[in-house]
């Protein structure tokens, strides 16, 4: 009877540790879930493996985390506003060039705020974890920026794009007003 008694224990023992780690695992995922939102999604369908997904957003918190980003200043947020401003009021009489415009503003404030800028993909998951929100807006915009540059964007597509840079101007621009400086690791040992 003490072996079986011993069998029982070390499979319920065996049991709960598993059952603790599946809801660890899921307490994890949903976190990220949160965190990311429609980014979690797209990264998920890019890797066809939703550990795979999680692994790549863990890296991007890691590798932001690293970086010095800042808010812009008072007074670049107020250029940069204006600066905006004219873009927008661009667009009617030179759509193409208010995209190109618009890309190479969002470029210089990513620049200013901390962001390497060196390479779009790296570029939009770096804002990715900042601002989840964003980057699917930014990915679309430069896309048609890219299209534009070789002649193939229509006019609106290229005003869809110019709406989708003002999604990441503004939340630069937010971060700024509010001081943010930016959102922590999920997990609280990526922290350290």
């Amino acid at each position: 009877m003490g072996t079986v008694l011993t069998i029982v224990i070390i499979v319920i023992v065996v049991l709960a540790a598993a059952a603790v780690f599946f809801v660890y695992q899921r307490r994890e995922s949903q976190q990220l879930h949160e965190r990311f939102g429609p980014e979690y999604e797209r990264t998920l369908e890019d890797s066809g493996d939703r550990r795979s997904a999680e692994r790549e957003l863990r890296q991007r918190e890691r590798r932001v985390s690293k970086l010095d980003i800042v808010p812009l200043s008072r007074e670049s947020a107020e250029l940069y506003r204006g600066e905006w401003a004219r873009i927008q009021q661009s667009f009617v009489d030179r759509p193409g060039s208010a995209v190109a415009d618009a890309d190479r503003l969002v470029l210089r404030m990513m620049r200013e705020t901390g962001y390497p800028v060196d390479e779009f993909d790296q570029r939009v998951n770096d804002i990715s974890v900042d601002h989840p929100e964003v980057a699917a807006h930014y990915r679309d915009a430069h896309r048609v920026a890219v299209a534009q540059a070789h002649g193939e964007a229509d006019t609106e597509e290229l005003r869809q794009a110019v709406t989708a840079y003002r999604a990441l101007v503004d939340a630069l621009l937010a971060d700024s007003a509010s001081g943010h400086h930016r959102t922590q690791p999920t997990d609280a040992k990526e922290q350290a």
